[in-house]
C-alpha cells in the first residue's frame, strides 16, 4: 500500500487520544493473523518482535510513524487500524455531520434532527468519540429547535455523565450553555442555576474566555428571569469587567446582551439601550452565528418597543427582519414564537390589535403543547388585543390561559404582567378576577 491518505492521517489524530489503545493492539493482532503473520514477519526488518507484542497487548502506545508503519505492512487504512472503520465508512460519517449542520444551521430542525439520529445509530461511530460527541451535542441541538426540550435536556445530560468518553473544557462550556439555557426555557430555573454555577461559581473558577462568557450571560438571564435583580445586576458588571478586559468581540457581545435587559428593569433604560446597540453593532460587524444575529435584533427591538415610544414602528419593522432571518437559522420554536410575541406587543404599541392578534396566535400555536410562561405571554398580549376589537368572549378564554400558565412565584418581574391581567378582567367587568390578579402583582413586589 502506499502512504495514508490526508483524511486517514486526520482519523489518526482524531481517534488516537480517544480510543483505547488495547483496542488498537486487538486490531493488529487480529488482522496481523487473517494476513497469516507472525509477530516477527510483522515486525522485520523495522521492530522487534517483542515490540509488536506489547502493542497487541496494549502495553505500548505506538507512535503515529509506527502506525503508518503497520498498516502498510498490514494492507490496511489507519483509519481502520485507529478507529476500527475504513476510510470510506469515514469519509461517510464526516458527509453525514457536515449535511446534519447545515440543516441546523439552515432553519431545517427537522431534517437535522433525522439526520444526526440516522448517524448515532451507525454502529461505526462507537469508536469514535469525538465525532459521536459531535453528533449527540448536534442532535440535543436540533431537538431543542424542534421544542422538545425535555428530551434535549436528556441528551445533553448524558453528554455529561458519560465518563468513558471525558471531554475538553471547551466542549463542558458548550454542553453547559445549552443545558443551562434548556432548563432556563423549561421553567426549571434552580437546575439551570447548578448547571451555570458549577462551573462559574466558588473559587476555583477558570480564567474568563469568549466560552465562559457565554455561559455567563446564559446564567446571568436566568437570574433576571427568577427575580434575582440585585445578584443579577452585581452578576453584569462581572461579565462586562470580564469582557472588556478579554476584548474580543464574542465576548462583548455576550457580556452586553442580558447586562442590557437587567439595566433596563433596574431602572437604567437608556444604559441597557446603549449596551443593546454596541453588541449590535459589533455582531454585525463581524458576523456569527446567523441564529445569535437574529436573536440579538430580537433583544434589540425589543429594548426599542419598551423604551422608546416614538420609535415603537422602528422596532416592529426589526423584529419582522429578525423572524424571516430567525426562519433562515437554527433558531427554535420558542426563538421564533418570543419574536412573534414581541411583533404582538409592537403592534399593540401601535394601535393594531388585528394585527397584535395574528402574530400573537402563532405563538399560542406554537407553545400551546408545551405550556409555561411564554405561552402564557403569547395568550396574555392576545387578550389585550381581543378586548380592543371587543372579542370579549375570546378574551376571556385567552386571560385564562394566562391566568393559570404564569408562573406562581414571587417574581418582581412578573408584577406587571399581573397588573395587566387584572386591568384586562376589569374591563371585562371580573371583577373577582381582577381583584386575584392584583393581588398576585403585589405579591411578586412583596407587599
Amino acid at each position: 500500500m502506499g502512504l495514508p491518505s490526508g483524511l486517514e492521517v486526520l482519523a489518526f489524530f482524531q481517534g488516537v487520544l480517544v480510543t483505547g489503545q488495547d483496542l488498537v493492539g486487538q486490531r493488529i493482532k487480529t488482522i496481523r493473523r487473517q494476513r497469516g503473520l507472525s509477530q516477527a514477519q510483522l515486525a522485520h526488518p523495522e521492530l522487534s518482535d517483542s515490540y509488536v507484542s506489547l502493542i497487541e497487548s496494549g502495553k505500548r502506545t505506538p507512535t503515529p510513524a509506527v502506525l503508518e508503519l503497520l498498516a502498510q505492512k498490514l494492507d490496511c487504512s489507519l483509519t481502520y487500524l485507529v478507529n476500527g472503520v475504513t476510510a470510506e465508512q469515514m469519509e461517510e460519517i464526516e458527509v453525514g455531520l457536515r449535511f446534519a449542520r447545515l440543516a441546523l444551521e439552515n432553519g431545517e430542525a427537522q431534517e437535522a434532527r433525522r439526520r444526526y439520529t440516522e448517524l448515532l445509530t451507525d454502529t461505526s461511530l462507537t469508536g469514535l468519540a469525538q465525532l459521536r460527541q459531535e453528533a449527540e451535542y448536534g442532535c440535543a441541538l436540533a431537538t431543542e429547535a424542534c421544542g422538545d426540550r425535555a428530551e434535549a435536556i436528556r441528551l445533553l445530560k448524558g453528554l455529561r455523565a458519560d465518563t468513558e468518553r471525558p471531554m475538553s473544557v471547551e466542549w463542558q462550556v458548550a454542553v453547559a450553555v445549552a443545558l443551562c439555557r434548556c432548563y432556563r426555557d423549561e421553567g426549571e430555573l434552580g437546575e439551570a442555576v447548578r448547571v451555570g454555577e458549577a462551573l462559574l461559581g466558588g473559587n476555583s473558577r477558570p480564567a474568563w474566555t469568549d466560552a465562559l462568557i457565554e455561559l455567563g450571560s446564559t446564567l446571568l438571564s436566568v437570574y433576571r428571569t427568577r427575580g434575582d435583580l440585585l445578584r443579577a445586576r452585581h452578576f453584569a458588571s462581572e461579565l462586562l469587567s470580564a469582557a472588556e478586559l478579554l476584548g474580543t468581540p464574542r465576548a462583548i457581545v455576550a457580556a452586553s446582551w442580558n447586562a442590557a435587559f437587567v439595566a433596563q428593569e433596574t431602572g437604567r433604560g437608556e444604559e441597557g439601550m446603549s449596551l443593546l446597540e454596541r453588541a449590535m453593532a459589533i455582531q454585525s460587524e463581524n458576523g456569527g452565528d446567523p441564529r445569535n444575529l437574529a436573536r440579538l435584533r430580537v433583544a434589540y427591538a425589543t429594548m426599542i418597543v419598551r423604551t422608546r415610544a416614538t420609535d415603537v414602528e422602528v422596532g416592529r419593522d426589526l423584529l419582522l427582519r429578525a423572524l424571516r432571518e430567525l426562519g433562515e437559522s437554527s433558531a427554535s420554536v420558542l426563538d421564533k414564537a418570543r419574536c412573534n410575541i414581541e411583533l404582538a406587543r409592537a403592534e399593540l404599541a401601535l394601535g393594531h390589535p388585528r394585527e397584535a392578534v395574528q402574530y400573537a396566535r402563532v405563538a399560542d400555536e406554537a407553545l400551546r403543547e408545551s405550556g409555561g410562561e411564554h405561552w402564557a405571554d403569547a395568550n396574555l398580549v392576545q387578550g389585550q388585543a381581543l378586548l380592543l376589537l371587543h372579542e370579549d368572549e375570546e378574551a376571556a378564554v385567552a386571560l385564562g390561559n394566562a391566568n393559570e400558565s404564569f408562573d406562581p412565584a414571587p417574581m418582581r418581574r412578573r408584577a406587571q404582567s399581573w397588573m395587566t391581567v387584572a386591568e384586562a378582567y376589569d374591563r371585562l367587568h371580573d371583577h373577582d378576577q381582577s381583584i386575584l390578579a392584583a393581588q398576585k402583582a403585589l405579591a411578586c413586589v412583596g407587599l
